[in-house]
């Protein structure tokens, strides 16, 4: 059967009133984890103010020890559906098991499907035929071949609504987290019609070097970009070195917007 990712056509997503893809930039900010009401709303403020498109937040967390924090689940769920109603900012926010579908569809404008489920085939398959928009992030030691066939997955089931999202691989270096393959937007751009936004506050691990990878994500150009954001990072319950501080946001999103005009797009905040 014939992949249904075309080539040299670069589709535009309408999420809420936002826009991805084509001339439209996407700053897409947030915490990593709902920790409370407060932390949620308090940043979801920040990000509205600082002109980001959309936002983004994990009620459900993957994480490598059972002992970990592993999100609020429901109630995280209802956190950022108040933020989504404070704002008017749509939100991204991951699935981790399809018993969770329902209460996900209830909040989320975009279904984050995280580099551990990047093969979850079934997984994949469900969201497909939800008809919602599904951002699909890169595995940790995938290919650019399996990344898009994880996205044949959701486009088969007739949801042609994907994004793709860059967020660094292993590889033997130890200087930062994952190592960010810029190469892989130029290439994913070439191969397929659909939006590529990059995760620079995973791939670094290590909020200083958050802007300069955001930046060159832009300038390689990504459709968007997907940032951490936490009112008090060194507080964090989870990933808080590579969380920007709420006061840093602002000076990225100007920064960014200048980039990402030499590329010939614009940061598309979302209407409110």
């Amino acid at each position: 059967m014939r992949s249904k990712a075309r080539a040299g056509e670069h589709s535009v997503l309408t999420i809420g009133d936002a826009k991805l893809g084509g001339e439209h930039f996407a700053l897409i900010a947030g915490p990593c984890t709902v920790e409370s009401r407060d932390q949620t709303l308090a940043t979801a403020q920040v990000v509205k103010d600082a002109g980001a498109t959309l936002l983004r937040g994990g009620a459900y967390k993957p994480r490598t020890s059972p002992y970990a924090f592993h999100g609020l689940g429901e109630a995280g769920l209802r956190i950022l559906a108040e933020a989504k109603a404070a704002t008017g900012l749509p939100v991204v926010t991951e699935l981790m098991d399809v018993r969770d579908l329902g209460a996900i569809l209830e909040v989320a404008d975009v279904i984050q499907i995280g580099a551990r489920n990047m093969q979850n085939y079934s997984l994949l398959t469900e969201v497909g035929r939800t008809r919602r928009p599904v951002m699909i992030k890169r595995g940790l030691s995938s290919t650019i071949d399996e990344l898009l066939m994880a996205a044949e997955y959701v486009l088969k089931e007739g949801n042609e609504r994907v994004i793709l999202c860059e967020r660094g691989i292993r590889t033997f270096e130890t200087a930062y987290r994952f190592t960010l393959d810029l190469a892989a937007v130029a290439v994913l751009k070439r191969l397929t019609h659909l939006p590529v936004v990059v995760d620079p506050s995973h791939a670094a691990g290590r909020r200083e070097l958050v802007e300069p990878l955001a930046l060159a994500a832009a300038a390689a150009g990504a459709d968007g970009v997907m940032v951490e954001v936490h009112p008090a990072p060194d507080e964090a319950i989870c990933d808080g070195p590579q969380a920007l501080a709420c006061e840093d946001l602002a000076a990225l999103a100007a920064r960014l917007e200048q980039v990402v005009a030499i590329t010939g797009k614009r940061i598309a905040t979302a209407v409110v």
